[in-house]
């Protein structure tokens, strides 16, 4: 089996070797090519990725290139792991909305606008390279914003499914707190990605006894501060919210929070040179430990998960993953991508049932599905009117005179990477 990393120099990857290297049973890598533009930063990694595999008697075979087209040629699987401008447009995004009062965030709001923009058209190319070299390969999308690069992804006829790691996160972290096994936990999981809910923490399987209400009594504190939201909010809502919906429940309090503190960006970008340096040691042979602050925690769980239900051939397995949503929220139309449980084989992913979406999150999710309708299309089309459109539709901007003036700053700063700007 072949898999092909495309954004292998970045620094996410050791974790996902590590994770290929410790479920081999599960996902049978015969080889993996990291292919990456920066050379010098690849080989690092690659270096890494090899002494990983050896510690761990992986007998696969690693290899890295510069070159997309030949690092994706027969193909089983190729994951996406993209960030198109690096730290420094992320620094950006998280920055110049915070101008207009605004949250300055990657994925949500006018920074995740601005990414999108960024990211659709490279990602579409290089799909359309993997269907020409492998034209039965997976494509397995980690590159944010997940729901609407999945979406470009699919109604571009690619097969393709979208991943996130916030479900098995939560399932880790629930586990932990219920004293179960991970694989015991079921979620619930509902909604958009980077804007979900577990509206139900089952014990035994989808099927099983819901345990959410003692979760919520015995262990709120602890989840509404890894939430970092009141516990109150919790309680009132019954249901435990993506940490995402932060920037939604309390915009006010991040955007001033935000203004007073060094950007996550910052955060990440030194966090980088210091796991570069790192990994550079070549008696280093694991992941280390900072990388797990660097976010993405079970990000290689999750992965090797698709892809052996995708390639393995073990028979249907249900995870969450984000796909078309086919009537599964029928308020939503059917090539809207959701994020939710769904049933996985070679033939894909097919959302499960779920249960009528209270309209305290139904309207919501409505809303920022058809913003992520309209960012898809300024990022196909371009033209400022298109995002001018998008940043009004979205609830956390809203008024004419802020989406005019993020339409200013966000056209402004990624020039050199919309020609059409």
């Amino acid at each position: 089996m072949k898999l092909a990393v495309v954004g292998g120099g970045s620094t996410y990857t050791p974790e996902l070797i590590d994770g290929f290297a410790r479920l081999r049973d599960t996902l049978p890598v015969s080889e993996l090519v990291l292919i990456d533009p920066a050379a010098e930063r690849l080989e690092l990694i690659g270096a890494l990725a090899r002494r990983i595999f050896a510690r761990q008697d992986h007998p696969g075979l690693i290899t890295t290139t510069c070159d997309l087209d030949a690092g994706v040629a027969g193909a089983d699987a190729v994951l996406l792991q993209l960030r198109i401008g690096g730290q420094a447009a992320r620094l950006q995004d998280e920055t110049w909305p915070l101008e207009c009062g605004c949250v300055g965030q990657e994925t949500t709001g006018a920074g995740g606008l601005a990414k999108a923009l960024r990211t659709v058209p490279v990602v579409l190319d290089i799909a359309e390279r993997v269907r020409r070299a492998s034209p039965d390969a997976w494509i397995i999308d980690f590159t944010n914003p997940v729901g609407i690069v999945t979406r470009a992804l699919l109604r571009a006829g690619h097969k393709a499914v979208g991943l996130c790691n916030v479900a098995i996160g939560f399932q880790r972290k629930f586990a932990a707190l219920l004293d179960v096994a991970p694989a015991e936990v079921h979620l619930d999981h509902v909604g958009l990605n980077h804007l979900t809910w577990e509206l139900g923490v089952r014990v035994g399987g989808p099927g099983g006894r819901d345990v959410l209400p003692e979760l919520l009594a015995g262990h709120g504190d602890a989840v509404a501060a890894d939430l970092r939201l009141p516990r109150a909010v919790l309680d009132r809502l019954g249901v435990v919210p993506s940490y995402y919906l932060r920037y939604f429940y309390a915009h006010d309090a991040v955007v001033r929070e935000l203004g007073e503190k060094p950007s996550r960006a910052a955060e990440v970008a030194a966090m980088e040179r210091e796991l570069l340096a790192l990994y550079a040691d070549p008696a280093l042979d694991e992941k280390p430990a900072l990388l797990a602050k660097r976010g993405g925690a079970f990000y290689s769980e999750a992965a090797v998960d698709l892809a052996a239900a995708l390639l393995a051939g073990g028979g249907p397995t249900v995870q969450v993953v984000n796909t078309y949503n086919g009537g599964t929220l029928p308020f939503l139309p059917d090539d809207a991508v959701i994020e939710v449980q769904a049933r996985v084989d070679g033939s894909g992913a097919a959302p499960l049932a779920v249960a009528a979406l209270d309209p305290l999150f139904a309207g919501l999710v409505a809303q920022v599905s058809a913003y992520e309708d309209l960012a898809l299309d300024a990022a196909l089309r371009g033209g400022r009117e298109r995002v001018f459109k998008a940043l009004l539709a979205h609830p956390l901007v809203g008024q004419f005179d802020l989406a005019e003036g993020l339409t200013d700053r966000l056209l402004a700063h990624n020039k050199e990477h919309l020609p059409w700007a």
